[in-house]
């Protein structure tokens, strides 16, 4: 199995190609050489996805059977679209790895893999969705260039050939956003630990590797398809979360759990100053659904589960 992984250096990308390697199968990771170095055993090749003249110097390396699209975050879909026409002549599936802020219903309401999404053109450039300055309200700017990236996909390959990943919050080995390295540096010094909300509230985090070894496993399908790539809904709590955190680094740290009312009247802001912390609730029709209600059905009926 010949692959080209679109980054390849850290996190997800790099995660991908440890496990093709592991798997005995032949990895090119084409990046910028910017962000760090590919696994030893990967054929690299530098440049620049914007550029038509390195994509077509790319495409002279293939062919593979399958190409892993981990590094379109800043990417307008229009780029998207640029370097998967230039990879399908050479190609046999895409998959690219979106995020569930495609969603028009994002963060506010139940999801499933069939809910619609943002509106966004496959040749959007990357001004397209952009707020004014001043502007008061949910900033939708990145997910409509999702969802006009994953348009870019399919309109090159077709939808038989493109495997579309939708993961939330990725966790793991090599994480840059400091998200579980946050919860653990702040486990690790122990005392009082504010706790946001209550501690049976669901949280939906999957594991890198388990998104890399999905991934993989979708250069291997012979059809397409949009896969919520999320832990099942009610499995993994905030209290698991933060309880597995006081463990792993041995604290005795005492967790105070504290209402979100009280934390959103003290202007403490979600998701970023705790991080996995967000608040609001689900439609009525969906009771049972916490804020992080995303139905992972179709991808769970072929892996049974993503959160280690």
């Amino acid at each position: 199995m010949r692959i080209l992984v679109l980054g390849g250096t850290w996190f997800l990308g790099r995660a991908v190609a440890e496990n093709a390697l592991n798997r005995g199968w032949e990895v090119t990771a084409f990046n910028r050489g910017r962000s760090g170095v590919a696994p030893a055993g990967t054929r690299t090749v530098h440049g620049d996805r914007t550029d038509a003249r390195h994509l077509a110097k790319l495409a002279g390396r293939g062919p593979w059977d399958a190409v892993i699209d981990t590094s379109a975050s800043e990417l307008a879909p229009r780029d998207v679209l640029a370097g998967a026409r230039a990879l399908h002549p050479v190609t046999g599936r895409y998959v690219y790895v979106s995020t569930v802020s495609a969603y028009q219903g994002w963060p506010d309401e139940a999801l499933t893999e069939s809910s619609a999404l943002l509106d966004a053109p496959a040749d959007a450039d990357a001004d397209f969705g952009r707020l004014p300055d001043g502007w008061i309200g949910p900033d939708l700017h990145y997910g409509r260039q999702k969802a006009g990236a994953e348009r870019a996909s399919v309109e090159a390959f077709g939808e038989d050939r493109v495997s579309i990943l939708r993961p939330g919050v990725i966790l793991g080995p090599g994480e840059y956003v400091g998200r579980l390295p946050w919860w653990l540096r702040r486990a690790e010094r122990g005392g009082p630990i504010l706790a946001p909300g209550e501690p049976a509230k669901t949280i939906q985090p999957v594991d890198v590797r388990d998104v890399a070894t999905f991934a993989l496993d979708q250069a291997l399908a012979t059809t397409g398809g949009a896969y919520n790539v999320t832990a099942p809904i009610g499995r993994e709590t905030m209290g698991g979360f933060l309880g597995a955190c006081l463990d792993v680094t041995g604290s005795d740290g005492r967790l105070v759990w504290t209402p979100d009312d009280v934390l959103k009247a003290a202007a403490v802001r979600q998701w970023t100053e705790l991080p996995l912390w967000r608040t609001g609730g689900m439609p009525v029709e969906h009771p049972r659904w916490a804020k992080h209600g995303i139905d992972p059905a179709k991808e769970t009926a072929i892996l049974a589960g993503l959160c280690r």
